[in-house]
């Protein structure tokens, strides 16, 4: 079962906020994961993306695979981590 890095969303109608996840990739959007390390907040201006690093990182080293989402915001707001691991 592999495990993903990806967007779980939260916050109410028409005011989306996002927890940036490590989940089984079989597993609903919106329901269980297996550690949150992060947030993205598109409301904000700008953006607003906190992640823990040494958490990605570690997930990135077990073998955890980010979305195409997640690794196009980590990309955009600067997280070397991610070009590195890609």
């Amino acid at each position: 079962m592999p495990v993903r890095i990806r967007l779980a969303r939260r916050g109410r109608k028409k005011r989306p906020f996002y927890k940036i996840v490590v989940a089984h990739s079989d597993s609903p959007r919106d329901g269980r994961f297996i550690e949150s390390i992060g947030s993205y907040n598109p409301l904000m201006e700008p953006e607003a993306v906190t992640i823990d690093t040494h958490r990605f990182q570690y997930w990135l080293e077990q073998g955890a695979e980010p979305t195409d989402t997640v690794r196009s915001l980590l990309r955009k707001h600067g997280s070397p981590e991610v070009t590195q691991a890609s």
